[in-house]
């Protein structure tokens, strides 16, 4: 299979604190990638890097063969103008721990501003497209709701919906259920399952490790920025080799 993503040699550190160590990592298209690991671990930090929120200090991250936030001209590589970085960006869909829906717009507002602005879709052509995805993630009935009028789950459907507008080659999800209430927490998760069952390529930050066990092709353990275990999600979830692994899924499993 193509790779999706590729990380090499990934560093950050802000200030004296090294938050990621040197980070390889490769993603194949239609994977289902689930990284866990303590707080602090530099998973989110990682995330970020991959999207180039964050630049990192050192190492590069290609998505779909293309380098985030770069251009190769000659042997010299150069920065991407912002527009240019934008249009890269969009083949990632980030979808956040805290929503980030814009709050005075309704939820197809929410879903059809980026088909627009950055793609520049035409309206009826967005909105139709914005109605298939609500209908998928169990929100259409709430279109002309505004997000101050949700409950978490569901204002996590919709940044999910708002996400899969962009048509990502991608989808990263940091911590996605930790800022819900626990009888939220299924319903987001299984419309996960349900892009993972479509084959959507997704990397996912998060401490749901019944979701990693059910749903991941692989399972990735960060601690203190670097990776500590990679596998499938029975060896490293059951028996990992790496004693500091061990200790940190004794606490989450007990």
């Amino acid at each position: 299979m193509s790779l999706a993503v590729k990380a090499v040699g990934v560093r950050k550190s802000f200030g004296r604190l090294e938050v990621l160590k040197g980070l390889d990592l490769e993603v194949e298209n239609g994977e289902v990638l689930c990284i866990l690991g303590p707080s602090g671990s530099g998973k989110s930090t990682f995330l970020r890097c991959i999207n180039h929120l964050e630049v990192p200090d050192n190492g590069y991250v290609w998505v779909d063969g293309a380098i985030m936030g770069y251009e190769l001209h000659g042997n010299v590589l150069q920065e991407l103008s912002i527009r240019h970085l934008r249009a890269q960006q969009s083949q990632l869909g980030m979808v956040f721990q805290h929503f980030n829906l814009f709050a005075h717009r309704t939820v197809l507002g929410n879903v059809i501003e980026g088909p627009m602005v950055v793609r520049g879709l035409r309206r009826a052509a967005a909105e139709a497209r914005a109605m298939e995805l609500l209908e998928q993630v169990g929100m259409a009935g709430k279109a002309s709701s505004y997000p101050s009028q949700l409950s978490g789950g569901q204002k996590q459907r919709v940044a999910i919906a708002r996400a899969l507008a962009m048509e990502p080659r991608v989808m990263l999800f940091d911590e996605p259920t930790s800022a819900l209430d626990p009888e939220l927490v299924g319903e987001v998760l299984e419309v996960m399952r349900n892009l993972a069952r479509g084959g959507t390529t997704m990397i996912v930050v998060t401490h749901e490790i019944g979701f990693a066990r059910e749903v991941a092709d692989r399972v990735v353990v960060m601690i203190d920025g670097e990776i500590r275990e990679m596998g499938a999600p029975g060896q490293v979830l059951s028996n990992p080799s790496d004693s500091r692994v061990r200790t940190f899924l004794s606490r989450v499993l007990s």
